[in-house]
């Protein structure tokens, strides 16, 4: 459980991490989702530092998306089920989407 502190101290936001299982198309699709944002981002930018952060993100993405598809081109389909019930994606999809 992450717990974020506002500006004001009398108020405190809880933000709970899902952990419901996903599957791995599911998985290929929001990191294809989140590429999309972080090349809009990348074109978007103006900042040396903000350009090289979203190179960074964008690699990331990149080798994440790559090996998703190549696990899916593995992967026989009774087993994708059970793939990536704890996925990380989740928590980089929740920062990105918000």
């Amino acid at each position: 459980m992450k717990t974020y502190y506002s500006q004001k101290k009398e108020s405190v936001n809880v933000i709970e991490e899902d952990y419901t299982p996903i599957s791995l198309m599911d998985s290929i699709e929001k990191t294809r989702m989140a590429l999309d944002i972080a090349y809009a981002g990348f074109d978007n930018a103006v900042e040396t530092d903000l350009i090289d952060s979203y190179i960074y993100e964008i690699n990331s993405l990149q080798k994440r998306y790559k090996h998703l598809t190549d696990l899916a081109a593995a992967a026989d389909p009774e087993s994708e089920k059970d793939l990536y019930k704890h996925s990380p994606i989740r928590a980089l999809v929740s920062h990105v989407f918000g």
